[in-house]
């Protein structure tokens, strides 16, 4: 993928301090990369796809921009170098920027025929992207009782083009968080996923296998941000398995929310990550990829 015109100056290396001790410990770590741009829109990250066999990037911050790039990696796949285009400025559902909760965007996901669908969690939708502008789906009725700024934070589409997001809040503690699935015009609300513990949803893919992943935080003021991925089947009767195949201690990485499963030239299963810096100088914004297979 070829950065569009207005390429910004971007530096993409190892991530000093507390990534470059997850490097040496976590198991199938392919590379933990910090992504530095003078640019004000790069930052905050919440989503990611990894495109073109993993010459491409796309991102979404939390602030109402898509960020498009082009990825070069060494012969054992990792990051070395990474070109950003000029961030493209999305609105809200008035079709003008707006206010910042009305532009929260949170989910970012590419169907096999190259639509592009984006969730938000201020306003509660999800939107068909377009280069003109945005298509906003009919609202399930489920979203209107999602908690502000803990909705849609996570979302999928499979090979059939399904989408499939849930919120980052259930609710409750010991509430299962519900999963809206879409197609042919209308929502389904009866599937859940099982929590885990205080972890929450933050990213969600699919493999080429049809296996659903995802990307759940937990958070300590005292140790910092965790994650893990869960991974999933899909049945008739709804989402089975679940099983943690991967996890990071509090302190590993920073605050990973987007999530890309991707298979790479040498047919590994390849897990991307990136971390929202809530636009802080205390957090760094990091591109993470692990192998899962």
């Amino acid at each position: 993928m070829q950065p569009r015109s207005g390429q910004l100056a971007l530096t993409a290396a190892l991530a000093a301090g507390i990534t470059l001790t997850a490097f040496a410990q976590e198991p199938g770590l392919l590379g933990a990369f910090s992504i530095r741009s003078a640019h004000p829109m790069v930052g905050g990250l919440s989503a990611v796809e990894i495109t073109d066999g993993g010459a491409g990037l796309v991102a979404l911050s939390d602030r109402g921009a898509l960020i498009r790039g082009q990825i070069t990696r060494n012969g054992a796949g990792r990051v070395v170098a990474l070109a950003l285009a000029e961030p493209e400025l999305l609105n809200a559902r008035d079709g003008y920027r707006g206010g910042r909760a009305a532009r929260d965007s949170e989910g970012l996901a590419i169907a096999e025929d190259g639509r592009m669908f984006l969730s938000f969690e201020g306003d509660h939708r999800v939107t068909l992207h377009h280069a003109h502008g945005d298509t906003i789906l009919p609202a399930a009725e489920g979203f209107a009782a999602l908690q502000p700024n803990a909705s849609l934070e996570a979302l999928a589409v499979d090979a059939e083009g399904m989408l499939y997001t849930l919120p980052e809040r259930s609710g409750d503690w010991d509430a299962d968080f519900p999963l809206f699935r879409y197609a042919n015009g209308a929502w389904d609300e009866s599937w859940t996923i099982p929590r885990v513990g205080r972890f929450l949803p933050v990213g969600a893919d699919f493999d080429d296998r049809s296996r659903f992943y995802l990307l759940e935080r937990d958070f300590s003021l005292l140790f910092g941000f965790a994650n893990h991925i869960r991974r999933f089947e899909v049945t008739a009767e709804g989402m089975a398995g679940g099983e943690v195949i991967w996890q990071s201690p509090h302190g590993g990485f920073s605050n990973l929310e987007g999530l890309s499963v991707w298979r790479d030239g040498q047919g590994r299963l390849v897990a991307s990550m990136v971390s929202d810096d809530n636009f802080s100088p205390i957090l760094p914004t990091e591109l993470v990829e692990i192998i899962l297979e």
